[in-house]
């Protein structure tokens, strides 16, 4: 292929060197695996440079899908459970996954529906914000359970940059200058 996309056809090795050199340009080859293989002229450093450009827009767009940890005892305080419940509600608005993991100790080993009742209510209460995406399981001394976001991170940012510009709109304006009196 020559230098803008054209097809020149099949030339010999020799040959495409020299069209590379005329133009000042790379011979690269595009597909080895090809019979006969595919090259086309360019300016390698250029397309690598280019390249390298679009991975790092492309991870930069990226979002990075965090699981957030929240810990609770079977035997939880009402008000207690409610403010564990806020953390959780908090942080599927943001998309983050959480991962409600309910600690065991001594004698409450005996009594995992305890704690199963409790992951059950707690998935109950923020069941339009996320979904069980693994359901309780027994690991040990510990009960586990994972909730993902309904929405993307990526959309809870832009609803989130959204709610802060129009935030930005409403606040009321505050006269410069107070006259004294």
């Amino acid at each position: 292929m020559g230098p803008n996309g054209e097809q020149v056809g099949i030339v010999s090795i020799h040959d495409a060197l020299k069209l590379a050199q005329e133009a000042d340009l790379d011979l690269v080859e595009v597909a080895a695996t090809a019979r006969p293989p595919v090259c086309k002229l360019m300016d390698y450093g250029k397309f690598k440079y280019e390249s390298a450009m679009k991975a790092r827009e492309a991870r930069k767009n990226q979002a990075h899908t965090i699981i957030k940890e929240i810990k609770l005892r079977p035997k939880i305080d009402p008000h207690d459970y409610e403010t564990k419940k806020g953390h959780v509600v908090r942080f599927l608005k943001a998309g983050d996954k959480v991962k409600v993991t309910i600690m065991f100790r001594g004698r409450e080993q005996s009594r995992p529906e305890l704690g199963f009742r409790l992951l059950q209510r707690l998935a109950d209460d923020v069941q339009e914000l996320g979904f069980v995406e693994s359901h309780a399981k027994q690991d040990g001394r510990n009960m586990i359970m994972v909730i993902g976001p309904h929405k993307k991170k990526a959309e809870a940012k832009a609803e989130k940059a959204a709610a802060k510009a129009q935030r930005g709109d409403e606040e009321p304006s505050v006269p410069e200058s107070v006259p004294e009196a």
